[in-house]
């Protein structure tokens, strides 16, 4: 896209802070375990005193152990199987059930991501970072390595285990705000297991891992809010360290952007969980954490790119050390009518849009199956695609809907 794109603050206060999906449900208690039939009764005439079995016995250390996080039918387990009279005999759970059952609980997933989340320390602040590769290539955000890429100095990477290195920039991309950074002499990292973002269910449990505030392996867990936003981030990074968490509260400029496509999560994402991993119920990575929106009261909402664009960065990047974007060849601003849409304000000679035959005037309504609301839209979704690219876009023109397929070009 050209300068004249739109790049709009919204309303709610964007804040940048850098420095194959399971069942539905996702995270489940394990709630249902079979156990073995209890002995006969012994004759009346010979009493003894009640005791459990040791499946029953299986059966009430695990509801015990988890009802100080599940609680409701997990407690009311644990009660009936220490009731001496009668004994209750539990049927063997569902094909169905017994599948949940074998998902992984919030705590193993974080145990198992832990390792492949790092934190990443510079001149301007503290992020989070994943790793790619077990000799150091680790994924974050541009925003949290601009000073470095900049030549503001090196960054030293802390990884779970308390050891720490320094680490160089291998690629930054602004555009989607994303970078790639090496660890020096290190090997046998963990690095993160990727998972399909286009995968995605609004209402799937995630976690997100990473170092807000400083505070290193931090997990918070959360649903998939919303698919498909446009971010549209500032030129101006605040900063992500807080005072009383060390270092000197500073800003440093970070160039404007807009990333279509970016999933909304209701997991808090503070200040320092820039870079970092946003998980399924699986542990598989699906997003990069990259920001906010925060309203006057402090509440906000948390954002982080797919890790199918990451992924598709992070391997130009680390082949090119630079990435090629799509190039539609049009300027447009939000529409004003009663038809929402990104207006065409100009077309480029000889560009994608004017091959396709896109004209001033023109209301783009949607491009591929998503709708457009906003100039906004246009930009991040056309950042979304890749040069070479066929994509259909829908506008009005005079009142009449019509369809256009742009070949996409490589933006020079």
């Amino acid at each position: 896209m050209n300068a004249n794109e739109p790049h709009e603050q919204g309303t709610g206060g964007w804040s940048q802070f850098g420095a194959t999906p399971p069942a539905a449900g996702g995270f489940p208690r394990r709630d249902t375990i079979a156990m073995e039939q209890p002995p006969p009764p012994p004759p009346p005439s010979a009493p003894v005193k009640p005791r459990l079995t040791a499946g029953q016995k299986a059966v009430a250390g695990l509801a015990l152990a988890a009802m100080a996080i599940g609680g409701g039918v997990v407690g009311a387990a644990a009660a009936t199987a220490f009731q001496p009279q009668p004994q209750q005999v539990v049927s063997a759970p569902s094909p169905k059930l017994r599948q949940a059952s074998n998902q992984l609980s919030t705590a193993e997933v974080a145990e198992r991501v832990q390792p492949s989340v790092v934190m990443i320390q510079g001149q301007t602040g503290e992020g989070s970072g994943v790793v790619l590769s077990e000799d150091g290539l680790i994924l974050t955000n541009n925003h949290v390595v601009v000073g470095a890429a900049q030549g503001g100095g090196q960054m030293t990477v802390k990884f779970s285990d308390g050891k720490t290195a320094k680490a160089t920039v291998v690629g930054t991309d602004p555009p989607t705000d994303l970078a790639v950074i090496r660890a020096q002499d290190v090997s046998g990292l963990t690095k993160a297991d990727l998972g399909d973002s286009d995968q995605l269910k609004v209402g799937d449990d995630v976690l997100a891992i990473g170092s807000p505030l400083g505070l290193d392996g931090s997990v918070t867990r959360g649903i998939i809010s919303a698919l498909n936003r446009t971010l549209n981030l500032g030129g101006e990074q605040r900063q992500q360290l807080p005072p009383g968490f060390g270092g000197e509260q500073q800003q440093s400029p970070v160039q404007g952007t807009t990333i279509g496509d970016v999933i909304q999560t209701d997991a808090a994402i503070n200040p320092g969980n820039s870079g970092g991993a946003l998980v399924n119920a699986a542990g598989q990575l699906v997003g990069i954490n990259t920001a906010i929106a925060s309203d006057a009261a402090g509440g906000g909402v948390g954002f982080a790119i797919p890790v199918n664009t990451a992924k598709q960065v992070a391997e130009q990047l680390i082949k090119n050390g630079k990435v090629s974007h799509a190039f539609l060849g049009v300027s447009v601003t939000d529409a004003t009518g009663d038809v929402p849409g990104a207006l065409i304000r100009q077309v480029t000679a000889g560009s994608p849009a004017a091959k396709a035959g896109l004209k001033e005037g023109d209301l783009i309504t949607k491009i591929g199956d998503t709708p457009v609301d906003s100039g906004d839209t246009v930009v991040g979704q056309v950042r979304g695609f890749k040069p070479g690219q066929q994509v259909k876009i829908t506008y009005m023109r005079d009142g009449q809907s019509a369809e256009a397929t742009v070949s996409l070009q490589e933006k020079k």
